[in-house]
C-alpha cells in the first residue's frame, strides 16, 4: 500500500478549489488536509494545523499571492513541497516559482490524470519538471537573469561518484531507483545528495537540477 500523500490547496476560486479536491480525494493514497482560498490563509492554517507533505498552489490570489507565499513556505518549512497549479503559462511565472523554490509548474487546462502524476511524482522525488518547464529554465540560465547562479566550474569540485549521481537525479530516478543502478545502499546515496546540495549550494533537489541544466548534465528533448 501507497504512504500516504497529505495534500493542502490553496486556490480563491472556491468552484475549482472543490472540484479538484473531489478529484484527488478519489486516490487511495492522497489526503486532502485543508483548503484555502489566499497565501496569508495557508500560512495560517500549516501553523495550527498539520503539515501538508505537498500544497497546490495558485499565483494570483488576495492578501498574499502565490510567488510571495512560496518564497515564505519554503523558508518556514523547506520540507513541503510546492506544485504551482494555475492559468499563468508565461516564462516569468515559471521562473519566478522554480526559483523561490517549487517543486513542479502546472496549467489548470492539465488533465486530471497529469495534476495526480505530477504529485506522486513530486512526492517521491522532490520536484517534477516536464520539458516545457526544464526548457524554460535552461532559456533563464542563457538570459541575464540567470546570472544570479555560478558559471564557473571547478572541476575538482565533484567526485565522479557525485556526477554520475547527479546525473541520475537530473534525470528524475528516485534515491532507491539510483540505489539499484550504483548497486549502493540508499543511505549511501542520501548522503552523496546531502553533499551535492551542499557543493552547489543548492537548497533543494530542484536546485540540484537547474545546476545540472547549467553545466549541460541533462539533455533536453524540445529544440531550444
Amino acid at each position: 500500500m501507497k504512504q500516504k500523500v497529505k495534500i493542502a490547496l490553496a486556490d480563491d476560486e472556491q468552484l475549482f478549489r472543490k472540484g479538484i479536491s473531489f478529484i484527488l480525494q478519489r486516490e487511495n493514497n492522497f489526503d486532502i488536509l485543508f483548503e484555502a482560498e489566499n497565501g496569508q490563509e495557508l500560512i495560517d492554517a500549516i501553523h495550527s494545523k498539520n503539515v501538508p507533505d505537498i500544497i497546490l498552489m495558485d499565483l494570483k490570489m488576495p492578501v498574499l499571492n502565490g510567488i510571495e507565499t512560496t518564497k515564505i513556505i519554503h523558508e518556514k518549512y523547506p520540507s513541503i513541497k510546492i506544485i504551482a497549479l494555475t492559468s499563468y503559462s508565461g516564462k516569468s511565472f515559471i521562473t519566478n516559482m522554480i526559483n523561490v523554490g517549487a517543486s513542479s509548474y502546472l496549467l489548470k487546462n492539465t488533465s486530471p490524470k497529469i495534476v495526480i502524476h505530477t504529485i506522486n511524482e513530486v512526492f517521491e522525488k522532490g520536484f517534477y519538471y516536464d520539458d516545457k518547464v526544464l526548457k524554460t529554465i535552461h532559456e533563464n540560465l542563457l538570459s541575464s537573469s540567470g546570472k544570479k547562479i555560478k558559471n564557473d566550474l571547478d572541476e575538482n569540485l565533484l567526485s565522479k561518484r557525485e556526477r554520475e549521481i547527479l546525473e541520475l537525479i537530473c534525470a528524475q530516478l528516485t534515491t532507491g531507483e539510483i540505489a539499484e543502478k550504483l548497486f549502493l545502499s540508499p543511505r549511501t546515496i542520501e548522503g552523496h545528495r546531502k553533499n551535492l546540495l551542499l557543493k552547489t549550494a543548492s537548497k533543494n533537489v530542484a536546485g540540484l537540477v537547474i545546476y545540472g541544466i547549467q553545466k549541460k548534465l541533462i539533455e533536453l528533448s524540445i529544440e531550444l
